[in-house]
C-alpha cells in the first residue's frame, strides 16, 4: 500500500474555521468590489472621465484602489444608497396608490349617483337615500365600516343583527 490514507484528523477543526474565515472575507471582498463598481456606474454626479479613472484605479490596484474610493467617497456611497432606496420607495408607493385607485374618497356627485342608481333598482329604501344623501352633502362619514353598524343619527352606532 503506497497510497497516503487521509484521516479527519489529518485536518483539525481550527483549520477548517480557517478556512472557512478566509472563504467568506473572499466573498465579502467581492461583494465590496462589485458595489463599489456600481456605485461608480450610478454616481450622477462624477463625470464620465472621472468614472473611468476611479474605475481603473479599482480594476488594475484592486486593494488600494477599494481603500482609496471607501475613505475618499464612501459616506457620498452611503448617502447615495439610501437616495436610490428612498426613490425606489416613493416609485413603489405610486404604483400602489395608483394601482390601487388611489385611496381618494369619490366626488360627492359620484356618490350621489351611485345612491340614485341603488334608490332606482330598489336596493335602498326612500329613507335610506335621503340619510345617505344627508351623510354625502355634510361629509360626514359612518364612523363603522358598512355592515359592522348602524347610524342612529346621535354619533353613536348599534350593532347590526
Amino acid at each position: 500500500m503506497d497510497t497516503p490514507t487521509y484521516l479527519a484528523y489529518d485536518y483539525p477543526l481550527l483549520s477548517a474555521f480557517w478556512t472557512m474565515l478566509w472563504f467568506f472575507l473572499w466573498i465579502l471582498w467581492f461583494i465590496l468590489l462589485f458595489r463599489i463598481i456600481w456605485d461608480i456606474f450610478r454616481d450622477d454626479s462624477m463625470g464620465g472621465w472621472g468614472k473611468a479613472g476611479w474605475l481603473a484605479f479599482v480594476i488594475l490596484l484592486p486593494f488600494l484602489g477599494v481603500l482609496v474610493y471607501v475613505i475618499a467617497r464612501g459616506r457620498q456611497m452611503g448617502q447615495r444608497e439610501v437616495e436610490h432606496a428612498i426613490k425606489k420607495q416613493e416609485a413603489f408607493d405610486s404604483y400602489v396608490r395608483q394601482t390601487a385607485g388611489g385611496g381618494a374618497r369619490p366626488s360627492h356627485a359620484d356618490e350621489l349617483s351611485r345612491l340614485s342608481e341603488l334608490r332606482t333598482r330598489g336596493d335602498i329604501s326612500e329613507e335610506e337615500f335621503r340619510r345617505a344623501k344627508e351623510l354625502v352633502l355634510s361629509d360626514d362619514r359612518p364612523s363603522t365600516p358598512a355592515g359592522t353598524g348602524a347610524d342612529t343619527g346621535t354619533g353613536t352606532t348599534t350593532p347590526s343583527p
